[in-house]
């Protein structure tokens, strides 16, 4: 890096060389103290430097409306998605998970949102070739333990569910050094590790994904029927400051939601245990809705629909996954299976 093309003050330039600093990135992934006992220079120096290089940065960033329309850059394309790593659920998704936006995924227990989660995880460290980010994924449990013992057969298996990658690719990949796992059982917690812990790793590029393992968990305990204020804003600060780091990062956040029974006001008034058709809808309401760009929802398919149809020609349970809505997704759905390597889509 040349810095003399910079408009930096000489003795900030020559720091920077007796420093032996030879790039903008060294610079951001270092904190300003570190920068200061580093290339001993005042603060003021510091901040300087910092608002000079930033100021590069997002001058060479920018994209003219011809640019996005014609998209001739896929990786700095609005449109880059990140793969689910199966061909028929990211036909599904149109390419897969959108970079900026939170995406739900809701559905009742064992019907493979976990499973999914954890194929994310995977997926993001791929080459950008085939679908991934080249980084690592945050994966945030708020409820039971993270399942470590499935994210190590999803890694042993890899080479059979990804298929569409050279095999020598897979070997080069530490899968399990790159997911790193918080746990977070209320709501105090859970704003530290947003806004500080996560935050740290996506600015120093180690992860592209963030996975939260539920984000119903942390308000199931917290707050009763007369608190639905307070609890709608804890929703729109929570939702507001995910939302911050994915434009930010261009990070997808995916956050798994429970399902609860969507009873009628006639079934309701003649108290009725069970509910007709087995309807539910995502726990936490409509000030949640508003914060999503996507709500998928995956249930298991009932035997009698499951012996007939596409889903009679495959063992094991058979579930479905759907788009309930998105921007630029119509409602539609697919099959598929959980596998000893993975998700599969069902064609």
């Amino acid at each position: 890096m040349d810095w003399d093309q910079f408009d930096l003050n000489p003795k900030v330039i020559a720091a920077l060389k007796k420093a032996d600093i030879k790039s903008i990135k060294e610079i951001l992934n270092l904190s300003g103290a570190d920068l200061q006992r580093l290339m001993k220079l005042s603060s003021a120096d510091i901040q300087c430097l910092l608002k000079t290089v930033s100021r590069t940065l997002r001058r060479n960033s920018m994209l003219t409306a011809l640019q996005l329309y014609q998209d001739k850059d896929h990786l700095t394309s609005q449109h880059q998605k990140l793969s689910l790593g199966c061909s028929v659920l990211d036909s599904l998704l149109k390419g897969g998970i959108p970079l900026v936006g939170i995406t739900e995924l809701a559905g009742e227990s064992s019907a493979g949102k976990t499973q999914i989660s954890l194929q994310l995880c995977l997926c993001v460290q791929y080459p950008y070739k085939y679908g991934g980010l080249e980084s690592g994924a945050v994966y945030i449990c708020t409820e039971d333990v993270f399942p470590s013992k499935r994210l190590q057969q999803l890694i042993d298996q890899q080479h059979k569910l990804r298929a569409d990658v050279p095999a020598e690719i897979i070997e080069k990949i530490k899968f399990g050094n790159s997911i790193f796992v918080e746990h977070a059982a209320d709501l105090d917690t859970f704003h530290n590790c947003i806004t500080k812990r996560i935050s740290l790793l996506l600015t120093r590029g180690m992860v592209r994904l963030v996975v939260i393992d539920s984000i119903a968990a942390l308000f199931r305990c917290e707050f009763g029927v007369s608190d639905s204020v307070m609890k709608a804003r804890y929703l729109q600060t929570f939702g507001a400051q995910l939302h911050s780091l994915s434009t930010r990062f261009r990070t997808p956040i995916m956050c798994i939601n429970q399902v609860t029974d969507a009873v009628s006001e006639s079934e309701a008034a003649q108290c009725s245990c069970s509910v007709v058709g087995n309807r539910v809808s995502p726990a936490l309401g409509i000030t949640w809705a508003n914060q999503l760009l996507m709500r998928l929802m995956v249930s298991r398919v009932s035997q009698p629909e499951q012996s007939s149809g596409v889903a009679s020609h495959h063992s094991g349970n058979v579930r479905t996954l759907r788009v309930v809505f998105a921007p630029h997704l119509p409602p539609s759905s697919c099959y598929y299976t959980v596998k000893l390597e993975g998700v599969k889509g069902i064609k």
